[in-house]
């Protein structure tokens, strides 16, 4: 394992590489290749329905997931280390079932699919969030968290706008060979990031461990309330915030085809993605200097209140200027909120159940994202009574999140940021 005293600038990248990598991945996925993929077997009128309740399911499934692996690598005494058997594993059970989202030729087939993949990714990535506690020192997880969302945003800014490029021809062209090398260059990205994980990450067996009971399983979802009060408002204020951004995200391409008229929606939205993600890289690294120098709360009060503008700004946008404005402004937001937010989670967490209760925060990650998609079936309901109705309401709620998720943050006390 390297040493916390050790802990070098190129451990950095060595520890977030795959974060990465599936930040790239579920962006192509939940923003480009499935709302695509349902147009074509699903009724027009019905697409938001559908892709709510697919994306709800999956990330439904990941929020159970995910704490069970974390909290069984903190107790696995594997020769590879605590955390990467089961970046192993589960990547391998990714990409096995990942081809099912471009062979699925129906509803039922794509929906178990995709279903499988979340189980498989998050085997991976419950225990991939523990490597900041397991490896950072105390006064460096700001940077650390600022590295982390970094590199996930230049995934995201370098890789999903190459699959916004291959949907846009497979759109016009029709040919499927153009969908496949959308689904298979995030298998490639995925693959080469669990490769390097394996072998630069270099963790210290444990010994003496016990294996993780089956009662103790299910206790992986116990969090004790009275002690843990600002762990609990914590999860709220993720929770609010993400599915804000959440929203916005998953039902970005049937907005710009619906509202904005955008003749090529997948290109248009890999832009907004290319916009958003430029502001996150502006953002994050200053956000993670700025909440170690001055603490978690301040940066996250600020953040809600730029993306509350952000929404705003979509509100009266109606072309694809006003867009890319308001994108900017939710970049800035998302950038400063998930650096700051992350450091406060690995400020807060129990030492020796970093996995678990990190896992645990995949309640208010993947818990947003399932309960953002759950809005799908109201925005086609107005949408069916009033052109754009559905869409103008969806913009109201997730400025309400926002208000609530920014709000719940100030009840966190939070520890100390310590400056040895």
């Amino acid at each position: 394992m390297i040493s916390k005293r050790a802990f070098q600038p190129v451990d950095y990248l060595k520890i977030t590489i795959f974060g990465a990598a599936l930040s790239f991945l579920w962006p192509s996925l939940h923003t480009l290749i499935i709302p695509i993929r349902l147009l074509e077997f699903i009724p027009e009128a019905q697409k938001n329905t559908y892709l709510g309740i697919l994306t709800f399911t999956g990330l439904a499934l990941a929020v159970l997931v995910q704490p069970v692996a974390g909290a069984i690598s903190d107790r696995s005494d594997f020769p590879l280390g605590r955390r990467r058997p089961f970046i192993l594993v589960g990547t391998l059970l990714a990409l096995l079932f990942l081809p099912s989202i471009g062979l699925a030729n129906s509803f039922v087939f794509l929906f178990i699919g995709y279903c499988l993949l979340q189980c498989a990714c998050n085997i991976a990535q419950g225990p991939f969030q523990a490597f900041i506690p397991d490896l950072v020192p105390a006064h460096r997880k700001g940077i650390a968290s600022a590295v982390k969302n970094l590199a996930e945003i230049l995934a995201g800014i370098t890789f999903v706008r190459i699959v916004a490029y291959f949907l846009d021809m497979y759109t016009t062209q029709g040919k499927e060979s153009w969908m496949w090398l959308a689904i298979g260059f995030p298998a490639v990205v995925l693959l080469t990031a669990m490769v390097t994980t394996m072998i630069t990450v270099k963790e210290t067996p444990q010994t003496n461990v016990q294996p993780l009971s089956l009662k103790n399983r299910f206790n992986a979802y116990k969090i004790d309330a009275k002690k843990h009060k600002d762990f609990i408002w914590f999860l709220v204020s993720r929770l609010l915030i993400l599915m804000a951004l959440g929203t916005l995200q998953s039902f970005a391409l049937y907005y710009l085809r619906d509202v904005v008229k955008i003749e090529n929606p997948a290109g248009a939205a890999g832009d907004l993605i290319v916009a958003i993600g430029i502001c996150l890289l502006i953002t994050a690294y200053p956000a993670g200097y700025l909440s170690d120098k001055f603490g978690r709360k301040p940066i996250i009060l600020c953040s809600g209140f730029v993306g509350i503008i952000g929404i705003t700004t979509l509100f009266f946008a109606h072309d694809l200027t006003g867009i890319m404005l308001s994108g900017g402004l939710l970049g800035i937001s998302a950038g400063s909120f998930l650096t700051s937010n992350w450091a406060l989670a690995t400020d807060i967490v129990p030492q020796g159940e970093e996995a678990r209760y990190l896992g645990l925060t995949n309640i208010a990650t993947a818990g947003a994202g399932a309960l953002a998609r759950l809005i799908g079936p109201a925005i086609d309901f107005f949408n069916a009574r009033q052109a754009s109705l559905g869409y103008s309401i969806m913009l109201g709620v997730c400025a309400m999140y926002m208000v609530m998720g920014s709000a719940s943050v100030i009840m966190i006390r939070g520890k100390p940021v310590e400056n040895t």
